[in-house]
C-alpha cells in the first residue's frame, strides 16, 4: 500500500491558516506591564537607556495606567522613585511614599479592571542600593530585612494593592510576608514571588529607571547564572512558604529554567523580561539591523513557549495591540 505523500508545508502557506495551526500565542491578558513613579515630578521623563519607557509623574502614571486597561494588559507592576534615600529605605514603608501614593493613584483610577502588582523590595529606597538592611561590616541582614519586608507588604496592601512581589532574594521572604498579610487582614492579597532572580548583567537599564544608588553587586543573595537545580530548590521553598505564583528572572538567557520551574510545579509561572532583554531588541532596530516588531513578537512567544503563563515585559502595551491587530 502506498501512502500519499507528506508536506508540512501545507500547514504554512499562508498567514490564516498558519494562525489556525498555531500551537503557542501571546494573549494580551498575560502580559504585565512595568511602571516606575518618581516623586515629585510634574511631567514624564524619559529613560535613556530604555527607549520608549518613562519615568511617570503620578498624573502622567494615571493615564498610563488607563492606557494599559485599553490594551487588555494583565497587569500593571509598579516601581517607586523617591526623592530622598535613606539607610533604611523607609520610604518603601511609608504610607505616604511614593509607591503607595502610586498604589492607590492607580487602584483609584482603575480599580479591579487589571491587576495591580507592586515591587516589594528596598533596593528604590536605600541610599546604598542594596535589597535589604545592612549589617555594620556592610553586608546584607537577612532577618532584619524581612522584618522591613513585614511592614512594607502591609503597607501597600493597606494602599490596596491586589498582588505584591517580593523580589529581594531573602531567605524566607515569601512565608514572612504572607504571615505579614495574613495577620492584617489581608488574606486576599496573593504573592508573586520572585522565586529565581539571577545576579544577571542584563539589568543595568532598570537601574537607571529607578536611579540605583548600588555600587557593588547582590551576588550573595541573587543567583549564580550558572545554576538551575538551585533554582528549583528556591522555587519549591517559596511555594512551600505560600507563593501563589512564582517568577524567573531574567526570561530569555533563561528559557530552560522557566521550562524546568513549569514542569515542577502548580502554581502559575511568570517570567520578567527585563531591561536588558528589551533595551538590546531597541537598540538593534533603532539601527536597522533587525525587524522591530517581529523580534517583540518572537521573543515573548518564546518565553511563553517554554512555560511561562505570564510575562512582565515593558512592551506589554505595545505588544497587546499588535496582537489585537494580528489575531
Amino acid at each position: 500500500m502506498s501512502y500519499p505523500e507528506i508536506r508540512p508545508r501545507r500547514l504554512r502557506r499562508n498567514a490564516a491558516v498558519r494562525r489556525l495551526v498555531s500551537e503557542t500565542r501571546v494573549d494580551p491578558a498575560e502580559l504585565v506591564v512595568p511602571m516606575f513613579v518618581k516623586e515629585g515630578l510634574t511631567e514624564p521623563r524619559a529613560v535613556a537607556s530604555l527607549p520608549g519607557v518613562l519615568q511617570h509623574s503620578r498624573d502622567s502614571l494615571r493615564k498610563a495606567a488607563v492606557e494599559a486597561v485599553q490594551a487588555g494588559v494583565g497587569g500593571i507592576m509598579l516601581f517607586g522613585v523617591p526623592a530622598q534615600r535613606d539607610e533604611t529605605g523607609s520610604g518603601g514603608l511609608d504610607p505616604d511614599g511614593i509607591l503607595n501614593v502610586a498604589i492607590r493613584d492607580v487602584i483609584a483610577e482603575v480599580g479591579d479592571a487589571t491587576v495591580v502588582m507592586s515591587d516589594l523590595c528596598l533596593d528604590e529606597f536605600t541610599s546604598h542600593g542594596h535589597c535589604g538592611l545592612l549589617t555594620p561590616d556592610g553586608g546584607v541582614d537577612n532577618d532584619a530585612t524581612l522584618a522591613a519586608y513585614a511592614e512594607m507588604a502591609v503597607a501597600q496592601a493597606d494602599a490596596g494593592v491586589h498582588m505584591v512581589g517580593p523580589s529581594g532574594m531573602m531567605d524566607g521572604q515569601v512565608g514572612v510576608v504572607r504571615r505579614a498579610l495574613d495577620a492584617a487582614g489581608h488574606q486576599d492579597v496573593a504573592v508573586l514571588a520572585y522565586a529565581v532572580k539571577y545576579a544577571s548583567a542584563f539589568y543595568g537599564p532598570f537601574r537607571d529607571a529607578v536611579e540605583s544608588a548600588l555600587e557593588g553587586d547582590r551576588r550573595t543573595y541573587q543567583q549564580d547564572p550558572a545554576n538551575l537545580r538551585e533554582s528549583l530548590r528556591e522555587v519549591a521553598l517559596d511555594v512551600a512558604e505560600g507563593a501563589d505564583l512564582v517568577m524567573v528572572k531574567p526570561a530569555l538567557p533563561y528559557l530552560d529554567v522557566v521550562s524546568a520551574v513549569r514542569a515542577a510545579v502548580e502554581v502559575p509561572v511568570a517570567a520578567y523580561q527585563v531591561s536588558g532583554e528589551y533595551a538590546m531588541v531597541e537598540a538593534a532596530a533603532a539601527n536597522g539591523w533587525i525587524d522591530r516588531e517581529r523580534v517583540m513578537l518572537e521573543t515573548l512567544t518564546s518565553i511563553r513557549r517554554a512555560g511561562a503563563q505570564i510575562i512582565l515585559t515593558y512592551w506589554a502595551v505595545e505588544a497587546a495591540q499588535l496582537v489585537r491587530e494580528r489575531y
